[in-house]
């Protein structure tokens, strides 16, 4: 059974307390999040069509770290298909627009727009025994695209979650958060991060939010 976590709550991926194992070589964290409907809310509002639900764009993203707790390698600029330009691409900042290592060993399956259906909105994948030692820590962040401009933030988020599910599609943990007044106006959460520890792998929940929307500017401290 997979250990809800608390805010600043470590654990050991690899086995529990129960003595339960679990199979790092591929590792799915999940992220979910729903949002507060406005008007008629509650599931008869819903069954009669009163509820409106707002599309929301949240983005999830991973940060791999060094020993220093620094991303070594930035990415490159790339000019995609449509002419856009984009930054970050094929470095160590897994997100919509560089959606997979160059190493194979991590990557984001998909960005979802909306946040519509049940589950996991978005999952990186990673093959934690399979990752190079020049890797330490792994930073999961969600942020509302234009959430500023959209006044939309995670005050207005609930049931929001992390998990982390083993190969076997065992659920090791589970961090659960609520949108309340104290997230009113904050754009960014840092959700969990991973890192090795005694030949192994830990999950740490954090929970920590952030005004802005633009993941760009939480990366200043890791670099």
């Amino acid at each position: 059974m997979a250990i809800n976590l608390t805010k600043g709550q470590t654990i050991d991926l690899r086995k529990n307390d129960k003595g339960e194992t679990f199979d790092l070589s591929q590792v799915t964290i999940g992220l979910g999040w729903d949002v507060r409907q406005k008007g008629g809310g509650g599931f008869l509002g819903k069954l009669f069509g009163g509820a409106q639900e707002e599309e929301y764009d949240l983005d999830a993203i991973g940060f791999l770290l060094n020993e220093q707790g620094k991303i070594a390698n930035m990415g490159r600029q790339f000019t995609n298909s449509n002419g856009r330009q984009v930054n970050m691409y094929e470095g160590d900042v897994i997100y919509f627009n560089s959606m997979r290592h160059p190493s194979g060993h991590i990557w984001l399956t998909g960005d979802n727009r909306t946040g519509a259906g049940d589950g996991d909105d978005e999952q990186i994948i990673v093959k934690l025994d399979s990752l190079a030692p020049t890797f330490d820590r792994i930073v999961f962040v969600v942020s509302i695209y234009q959430g500023r401009k959209n006044n939309q933030h995670f005050g207005m988020i609930e049931n929001a979650f992390i998990r982390a599910v083993d190969r076997s599609g065992k659920e090791i943990a589970r961090f659960s958060l609520s949108g309340d007044a104290t997230f009113n106006g904050m754009c960014s959460m840092t959700f969990a991060e991973v890192y090795r520890k005694d030949g192994t792998w830990k999950f740490r929940a954090l929970g920590e939010p952030h005004p802005t929307d633009n993941f760009v500017e939480l990366l200043g401290k890791y670099r």
